[in-house]
């Protein structure tokens, strides 16, 4: 890999990919100098589309002619599909039979035939594998690739042209070929950029390799970051990343979920679980990025709309912006009223309501008062709860 491949791939995805402008944004960490780089909005949904598309203009001319076959979760899929379709060439994708609706149609308008195979990605990579050596296609690893990790560097280059004072980015990992091209497009040209990769906790292939030292295959991956949900990495971005990272950090399900949050009620704009990754480890500090121009990368939009109520459910609790109180009171007349009173006149809005009588209460006459309350931030449900408990009531809090 050197940097002349990176340059050359800028070069032939010019005509087919965006180019996609940094967005300011301050508050998600104050204090940090937050930029995002929005490869949601590319045209594909996903940063995907310039690694794929870089690897299809290199094959050959017998291969072309012999189609390809990529695996993926979706992301991949798309970018596949739209390379192949771009250079005339037939394309096969595998992918997990779990993978969102979305992504599976989205990748068959692009043009590609689908395989649904049972599992999750590395099984659609073993069925993808096996096909390729039954009909000769030309197989597009999603990562673990030199051309596809020179055209995902390609970002690198815009980054460092965008913002050339940046100290530290931020990028999501699942495979590692994202994170291999940025980190080697970023410390080639200027080694004093910090460059920290991201996984979900409930997929953390990368983490767990570079702390062991060698490359580990997780025995399952369970997050709601389904495009960095991979097993296990490859051994060509394993070594890119222990070379050029500044490091390797996880994230939880509910960090991911009030990231989404943040990102949609903030910068007015949706991105997947993966994408939201960068974005968790710099609202939570998970990297140390404070006083610094930092930009996180968003790396793809291509959300399941079915799930995205209850991850902006999630991401509400996570803020501290919805909490359920239990209330045990007395059961006469004016109890409701005295707790409404408080919450309202503290600027909390009561949504739901449900009131029982306790009947396995030492005291027949108690009852249980349940709220879902609308808050600003933990800060202010602990001013709701401790207003309650002066008055003499009974509350519990509850975050989920």
């Amino acid at each position: 890999m050197n940097l002349d491949e990176l340059y050359k791939a800028r070069y032939v995805l010019n005509s087919i990919i965006r180019r996609t402008d940094l967005v300011q944004a301050p508050r998600l960490n104050p204090e940090a100098d937050i930029y995002l780089k929005p490869e949601n909005l590319q045209v594909t949904g996903s940063f995907k589309v310039r690694g794929a598309c870089y690897k299809i203009s290199q094959l050959s001319k017998e291969e072309k002619e012999r189609g390809v076959i990529a695996c993926s979760a979706g992301n991949h899929a798309q970018g596949v599909a739209l390379g192949a379709s771009h250079a005339g060439v037939k394309s096969l994708i595998c992918l997990p039979e779990g993978a969102p609706i979305s992504k599976v149609e989205a990748t068959r308008r692009f043009g590609a035939d689908i395989c649904l195979v049972p599992g999750v990605y590395d099984d659609a990579f073993q069925h993808a594998l096996k096909l390729r050596d039954e009909h000769g296609y030309a197989f597009v690893h999603p990562f673990n690739d030199e051309h596809v990790i020179a055209g995902q560097g390609t970002i690198g280059l815009e980054l460092l042209e965008q913002l050339p004072d940046v100290q530290s980015v931020i990028v999501p990992i699942g495979g590692g070929g994202l994170a291999s091209g940025i980190a080697f497009a970023i410390k080639s040209l200027n080694p004093a950029v910090e460059v920290w990769g991201v996984q979900a906790a409930g997929a953390p292939g990368m983490y767990q390799s570079m702390a062991d030292g060698h490359i580990q295959c997780l025995p399952n991956v369970c997050t709601v970051a389904d495009g960095i949900a991979v097993k296990q990495p490859g051994d060509l971005t394993y070594e890119m990343c222990r070379k050029y990272l500044d490091g390797i950090v996880t994230v939880t399900e509910d960090e991911i979920c009030a990231a989404i949050l943040a990102i949609i009620e903030q910068q007015k704009m949706v991105v997947e679980g993966a994408g939201a990754v960068a974005v968790a480890a710099a609202m939570f500090n998970k990297v140390p990025i404070q006083g610094k121009k930092t930009i996180c990368l968003l790396s793809g939009g291509n959300v399941d709309v079915t799930i995205l109520n209850r991850v902006i459910h999630r991401g509400l609790v996570k803020s501290g912006r919805i909490c359920k109180l239990t209330v045990k009171l007395e059961d006469k007349p004016g109890q409701l009223v005295g707790v409404s009173q408080i919450i309202s006149s503290l600027g909390g809005n009561v949504v739901k309501v449900n009131h029982e009588r306790n009947d396995d209460s030492d005291r027949i006459t108690d009852c249980i008062l349940q709220l879902r309350v609308e808050t600003r931030n933990h800060e202010h449900i602990d001013t709701i709860c401790n207003a309650l408990a002066d008055a003499g009531f009974d509350v519990t809090c509850q975050i989920h």
